[in-house]
């Protein structure tokens, strides 16, 4: 099977560079690469998007970066010069703005969708903690969700990152499994040596919360923290601070900082593992979202347990035990807080139920072994599989009679 990858050609279509310090979505995309560079795949990355300074260097791992243009048929160029035998879409938007060209161009490269969470999810429970009611009385097919499970039909397959998000969609939507696979994070397994490097409990102190602050669900966390969580866990722990970080913080995120009140605005963290391992517990009342977070992922590698709430802990540790504690009221969650901050073989075994969630669910070299069976499985019968997805050929059909032409006329358009 690696033979059958050497030389393959991989284009990734961005919304924007990759920034693996700045979200959990940077992180995922960068692994993908990895994992496809590593394959023997030469990777290509495509963005319409400007740079920033915390943009990763794709160069240095030897990705070749093309800049593209929104509504251009010089992409159309681009893709015939390219060949790229398998087509990867970071998020169901790119797919719509891009995916009829590349089907039009390259008919037998693969297309594939990161999803990197269900948008229209994410979205359906913002809406159902702003109107206060239970998120089991919202409407989820809306007409994100329209275009989002539209985006998954046309494209060959769709990598999912969550479980409860795969059974969503095979079991409310009714997606054929064929059309998903289900792939989280992979991380290698945290040696014995990296351990016994980690802080002790007697080492650590101080709670912490990590989060991008243009995610919407992060910053509401941290509101949560502040008015809700932290007035209230302070008086049990006096002593305790609580220490916030997390990229692209506003001024309504600095304006936070409370020194004298234990609430500590630290921005972004040029490194997440040593401002995890300093603490002794994380905390991410998290009130609505989807995907898996990262940030818990990032805790349990450096040994930090974790409380957060339901949708925090969703689709992250099947069967196993939290590391930590999962609560879903304000009370339950200072309690459990205040115990596994003092209570240090309760905080240990917590420790060790994160080290058990990584390696059962996340170890890297199981995950890639059988992404890379299914996916030369998919390569090799592309057009069965094609065949069996008719919905899939419909909805590609029309998108490039109208989103097609949609494009177009803005190009024309914008040439004034």
């Amino acid at each position: 099977m690696e033979n059958f990858w050497n030389a393959k050609r991989l284009l990734v279509i961005g919304q924007v560079w990759p920034e693996p310090t700045s979200s959990a979505a940077g992180s995922r995309m960068i692994q993908l690469i990895a994992w496809f560079l590593k394959q023997g795949v030469q990777v290509q990355f495509a963005c319409a998007a400007g740079k920033s300074e915390f943009s990763f260097d794709l160069p240095a791992l030897g990705v070749k970066e093309e800049p593209i243009a929104l509504n251009d048929s010089a992409l159309d160029d681009q893709l015939a010069a390219w060949k790229p035998d398998v087509v990867l879409f970071d998020r169901f938007m790119i797919e719509e703005q891009y995916g009829w060209r590349v089907a039009q161009v390259c008919p037998n490269a693969l297309r594939l969708l990161d999803t990197e969470d269900l948008h229209f999810l994410r979205h359906a429970r913002h809406e159902s903690f702003k109107r206060g009611i239970p998120f089991d009385e919202m409407p989820l097919f809306t007409e994100r969700a329209k275009r989002e499970i539209a985006s998954i039909y046309r494209c060959d397959a769709s990598l999912i990152i969550s479980e409860y998000e795969m059974q969503l969609l095979q079991q409310r939507f009714k997606i054929d499994a064929d059309l998903l696979y289900y792939l989280p994070f992979m991380e290698a397994d945290t040696t014995v040596e990296a351990k016994n490097e980690w802080p002790s409990f007697e080492q650590r102190r101080d709670f912490v919360f990590i989060g991008n602050f243009i995610h919407e669900p992060n910053w509401n966390a941290v509101q949560v923290l502040k008015t809700r969580i932290w007035p209230l866990l302070r008086k049990r722990l006096p002593q305790a601070q609580l220490h916030i970080y997390g990229a692209y913080a506003s001024a309504k995120v600095s304006q936070l900082h409370q020194p004298k009140e234990g609430f500590i605005v630290g921005g972004r963290a040029a490194e997440v593992g040593p401002v995890l391992t300093a603490a002794r517990v994380l905390l991410a009342p998290i009130q609505f979202g989807a995907g898996i977070k990262g940030k818990f992922v990032d805790a349990m590698k450096s040994g930090t347990p974790s409380v957060t709430t339901s949708i925090g802990a969703e689709g992250m540790t099947g069967d196993l035990p939290w590391n930590g504690f999962i609560a879903d009221s304000d009370a339950d969650f200072i309690d459990q807080a205040v115990l596994l901050y003092q209570d240090r073989a309760l905080w240990q075994e917590a420790q060790w139920r994160g080290s058990a969630i990584l390696s059962e669910r996340y170890a890297d070299e199981r995950a890639a072994t059988h992404f890379l069976e299914w996916l030369t499985n998919r390569m090799v019968n592309l057009q069965k599989y094609r065949e069996f997805n008719f919905v899939g050929q419909l909805l590609l059909h029309h998108t490039m009679q109208s989103t097609k032409y949609m494009g177009l006329w803005i190009e024309q358009k914008n040439k004034g």
